[in-house]
């Protein structure tokens, strides 16, 4: 039987971005959809299969077609069992998701954490490209975190190898404004904007989005850092503040787990770029121990928004049996 293309769905607490990979690894096509968590679990789920559908379409294919389905999770998840065990950001405890696709598609379906299927993506055609040591961080609503270790996804024992963004950097601090995530997220680098504008802070953003400053969206703070004659003062302060804690929390890993490189990515990194990539290397290299660990590349993700399609898709080929083929991109 031949080799059939599969699906790749990057599941996140804000979007969802569905490609269709061949098995030389083409994107056919792809589709988009906004998670909207708050429809909870079946209105996300119809959103996936309305966009694997539109997907599949846009290939010129029926879902029958597909060879399988995987799906990259926010959250802690147990790939074996296909059960999402907890999703903060879609506030999901024990969902059997690779179940529920599978059944609802008439597709075998197959589940993996959300940063581990594009941190997987960019080591086999990305930035991260054949490094056998590699750390993934990807910020966004959240933040998350996936490991290559000797050449293979680390899981770790309880499932959840690479959860940076859980990092507790202020302890003495109630829950909720202590972690990683807390600090470094798209979200919270947008609620402490807002409640520095709201303390009569000055910046250039109010005269963009007006007393709306839920229009503050990652694109909004890369258009006023670093921006030339845009550069703001507040934007800069806060977005560098968030880019030192992480910056922090990644050079303590490369130190314990003497990595020789580590991916940036995510909406926020994606929006933000070199400049705010540079100065997370610039603090892990400061942070790094002994001087050997301060060679540490640290690089963006040039597979952008579609490594968790890719990543997804090709974990899907490889535990269904069908493998795929890494042609030079």
């Amino acid at each position: 039987m031949p080799p059939k293309p599969f699906a790749g769905v990057d599941l996140g607490g804000t979007n969802i971005q569905i490609g269709i990979i061949s098995p030389d690894l083409r994107l056919l096509s792809e589709a988009k959809r906004k998670t909207k968590a708050e429809e909870k679990l079946e209105g996300v789920l119809g959103r996936v299969i309305a966009g694997v559908e539109e997907a599949c379409e846009a290939a010129g294919i029926a879902v029958s077609d597909l060879g399988g389905l995987g799906i990259g999770a926010p959250g802690a998840v147990d790939p074996d069992r296909g059960v999402v065990l907890e999703a903060v950001n879609l506030r999901w405890d024990d969902v059997p998701l690779a179940e529920l696709l599978t059944k609802r598609m008439k597709l075998k379906a197959f589940l993996d954490n959300d940063v581990n299927v594009a941190v997987y993506g960019e080591n086999k055609l990305g930035n991260g490209k054949n490094a056998k040591n590699l750390l993934g961080v990807w910020l966004g609503t959240g933040i998350g975190g996936g490991l290559i270790l000797n050449g293979a996804l680390y899981y770790g024992h309880f499932w959840t190898a690479g959860e940076i963004g859980h990092t507790i950097l202020f302890p003495n601090l109630p829950r909720g404004v202590r972690s990683l995530e807390n600090n470094c997220s798209r979200t919270s680098i947008v609620d402490r904007l807002i409640r520095l504008i709201q303390a009569n802070q000055k910046t250039k953003i109010t005269a963009e989005v007006g007393d709306d400053l839920g229009k503050i969206k990652s694109r909004t703070l890369a258009r006023h850092y670093r921006e030339g004659e845009r550069e703001d003062k507040l934007v800069v302060e806060v977005v560098d503040e968030a880019a030192v804690l992480l910056g922090q929390s990644i050079g303590s890993i490369v130190t314990l787990l003497s990595l020789p490189r580590v991916v940036l990515g995510g909406g926020l990194t994606e929006a933000l770029g070199p400049a705010f990539v540079e100065r997370v290397e610039k603090v892990v290299r400061e942070v790094a121990f002994p001087d050997a660990c301060k060679k540490v590349d640290v690089v963006e993700s040039t597979l952008e928004d579609t490594a968790g399609v890719f990543g997804a898709a090709m974990i899907a080929m490889e535990r269904a049996g069908q493998g795929y083929k890494v042609k030079d991109r």
